[in-house]
């Protein structure tokens, strides 16, 4: 099973629509997929028809009091299942905060989910924190949307010094274009830039467009209402370009 993260510590740049349609395309390839939302914001669970929270709240699947996969909810997509997000996750800092190796933690959780799907795909909530620290650990690729702007650039290497810090694998880290406008020149000039102006940026950009804005009515990805828009195409070649690089990657535990 391998662990793809979406994260950004910056809000507002299409992490969780890149999250949910790469997840939806993963599925569509017939992997057994799993969408955890950790976003307490839940945009991923009411993306794919989930109202509602964890059933037995988030302290207690934390505390290994409930199955993980009790939790786990049909979304309507063959091989794509989703993990809710939960007003609880507000509170798991302070909570990692009294464990040892919160890591660990989140390791054995994904530990059992390995029996079901293939790939596990992580909407993370937007902070630096113990919880994402532990995300980072975890996921065997984090893929990062990047606004194609200074201060995109300037939260992209707040992240890097923090798995330079922590002497985490650079190599994890996947930033991709996100939410690119070629009516703006500052757009238009990144693109051209050669080589591009992060390292490891992925080829696939995710355009700047209105069916994406439309998932939160549709309430589900783009290709279930729009599968002829080019945004469509770009996630599937973003979920292309992704797998790529997870098969490229060996095999690790403790997930």
């Amino acid at each position: 099973m391998r662990v793809l993260a979406f994260y950004s510590f910056k809000g507002g740049v299409g992490k969780t629509s890149a999250a949910v349609n790469v997840a939806a395309e993963a599925a569509r390839d017939g992997v057994p997929t799993l969408l955890w939302d950790m976003d307490p914001q839940a945009a991923a669970s009411w993306i794919l028809g989930h109202d509602d929270g964890l059933e037995s709240g988030a302290g207690k699947l934390f505390k290994g009091k409930v199955p993980i996969g009790r939790e786990v909810v049909p979304t309507g997509i063959e091989h794509l299942h989703l993990l809710p997000a939960d007003r609880g996750y507000r509170h798991l800092d302070n909570l990692l905060q009294k464990r040892d190796a919160p890591a660990d933690i989140l390791a054995q959780l994904l530990r059992p989910l390995s029996e079901v799907y293939g790939l596990v795909v992580l909407d993370c909530p937007p902070s630096f924190s113990r919880l994402s620290g532990a995300l980072f650990r975890v996921a065997d690729l984090l893929a990062v949307p990047l606004l194609p702007s200074p201060l995109s650039l300037r939260v992209w290497h707040q992240l890097r010094q923090e798995f330079r810090d922590n002497n985490l694998p650079r190599k994890r880290l996947s930033p991709f274009l996100s939410m690119v406008d070629r009516r703006r020149t500052l757009h238009r000039e990144w693109l051209a830039t050669e080589p591009p102006p992060v390292r490891r940026q992925l080829s696939t950009w995710i355009p700047s467009a209105s069916q994406v804005e439309r998932m939160a009515v549709e309430r589900g990805p783009v290709r279930a209402y729009a599968p002829r828009a080019a945004v469509t195409a770009a996630y599937r070649n973003l979920w292309l370009e992704l797998d790529r690089r997870l098969s490229e990657l060996p095999q690790r535990n403790p997930v």
